[in-house]
């Protein structure tokens, strides 16, 4: 018997266009957002300190925040959308989540706040330069990007799609605004900037929160209505959200949060490894060349900030193939998407050869070779690849391939950098190069693996592998 179309109105165009998740476009936009306030932030606060060898403790503070801060709370977003996302599907009550998720983001900074503490004569005097202040600072990225995250967390699983984009894109213009105050008042010292690097976040948590976007939104039960719905809000339909629910176990909130917690801590270190082993490698005197090496660095992300914004729809609506079954579409949205990364990988890595020492130059006011900055646009684009890879074989529910994959990673940039060369810049180069490569090596045995197994996604592990990284 032929099913009745008025069951399946959306049946035609679900096969003719891949589906596009609720809030691709403001999440989109922050992402572009904070892309561009981090390039203007390195050229103001540049001028502001007084040059490259003055910036390079703050360069050093951003990518030690960026490595440490994403890895470890990006998982206690993730788990926590998800487990929102599955009460609202339910109908439970959001509450017991939101506070147990909260008491566990409170121990990890304090562990991680206490491990710092314990080796900040270490961090302040071999990663630093002495400078205390921004082993301060270091503590307060910490303290900041854990409410942030958690908060991000909060909007995504309840579905306030416009506050998660505040909170990921007002960052970086609220930085960038403390940088440009800074500087108009005269202040020099390297620690006042490390300070707003590390208190950005709260502005936008602050901001959210004022307007209600973190709390709870009761709903009356067995009704469509929703009861003083903040702005923004974009609700499932017929899902009861309560503000109290049933308890929370941490099997609930916590299913996958230790492989979550390796694979993000060892994908943000990776990311972030170049900056970080030139300074802690760098001789007396070479400060100058980690702030050079890090301006390269980011133009050869442009490719990688702009692909995010495009991830945030392409990922979930192949894992939404996937989950209905369609895996001859998900593969072939597989190809297409490895199509596109590789068009983006060869012209962006042509463009840093050809365009990036005029672009650094006339961005930056800085000189760099179009070799190096070659092998870094390379090593983006390879990078980019291998995380698309792992976010599928996330939404495939292989969060431990994925933990392995990355770590893989991180031993093969250890190990090149140690044995490839004596050149400072060549053995980092290579390094991130070719530990993106084992990467994405590993991914794509797993990706195989996973869609050979014919693995389902479920709703949790969509939610865990489309939140976006920076």
């Amino acid at each position: 018997m032929p099913a009745d179309s008025s069951t399946v109105p959306n049946a035609s165009t679900s096969r003719s266009r891949l589906p596009v998740p609720d809030g691709t476009l403001p999440v989109g936009i922050a992402l572009l957002i904070a892309g561009i306030a981090t390039y203007a932030f390195f050229r103001v606060g540049t001028l502001a300190v007084g040059g490259d060898e003055e910036f390079k403790p703050i360069v050093s503070l951003w990518f030690a925040t960026f490595a440490l801060a994403p890895g470890f709370f990006l998982p206690l977003e993730q788990e926590l959308g998800r487990a929102l996302a599955h009460r609202r599907a339910i109908g439970d009550g959001t509450r017991p989540v939101i506070q147990k998720i909260v008491r566990l983001g409170v121990g990890l900074v304090a562990v991680i706040v206490i491990a710092i503490l314990a080796a900040s004569p270490l961090i302040a005097s071999s990663y630093f330069d002495g400078d205390w202040w921004m082993v301060l600072a270091l503590v307060g990225t910490f303290v900041a990007y854990a409410p942030a995250h958690l908060a991000r967390g909060v909007c995504s699983g309840s579905g306030r799609f416009r506050d998660y984009a505040v909170i990921m894109g007002s960052d970086g213009v609220i930085r960038i605004l403390l940088c440009v105050v800074l500087a108009v008042i005269g202040i020099k010292a390297a620690g006042a900037y490390g300070m707003a690097v590390a208190m950005s976040p709260l502005f936008a948590v602050a901001y959210v929160w004022r307007r209600g976007a973190l709390k709870p939104i009761p709903r009356t039960l067995h009704t469509d209505t929703v009861v003083n719905a903040p702005d923004g809000y974009e609700p499932f339909a017929a899902e009861p959200l309560t503000d109290e629910g049933s308890e929370a176990s941490w099997n609930e909130v916590t299913p996958n949060l230790g492989w979550l917690l390796l694979g993000s801590v060892f994908a943000a270190t990776l990311l972030n490894a170049g900056p970080i082993t030139m300074t802690l490698l760098a001789d007396e005197g070479q400060d100058d060349l980690v702030t050079r090496f890090s301006y390269g660095v980011l133009l050869a992300r442009i490719p990688l900030f702009l692909f995010q914004a495009v991830q945030a729809a392409l990922l979930p609506g192949l894992s939404r193939l996937a989950a209905r079954g369609e895996l001859v579409e998900f593969r072939a949205g597989m190809k297409r998407l490895s199509i596109v990364v590789v068009a983006v990988g060869v012209v962006g890595t042509l463009g840093a050869f050809i365009l990036g020492p005029i672009a650094i130059e006339l961005v930056y006011d800085a000189e760099l070779g179009g070799r190096t900055l070659a092998v870094l646009a390379l090593a983006s684009a390879v990078y980019m690849m291998a995380l698309a890879i792992g976010q599928a074989v996330i939404a495939l529910k292989g969060h431990a391939l994925v933990a392995l994959g990355w770590a893989i990673g991180v031993v093969t940039f250890v190990l090149v950098t140690w044995l490839a060369s004596d050149d400072l810049f060549r053995r980092i180069e290579l390094g991130l190069l070719f530990s993106s490569i084992t990467a994405l090596i590993a991914f794509s045995f797993a990706l195989r693996a996973r869609l050979a197994a014919g693995v389902p996604p479920d709703q949790g592990s969509i939610i865990e592998a489309t939140s976006p990284r920076r």
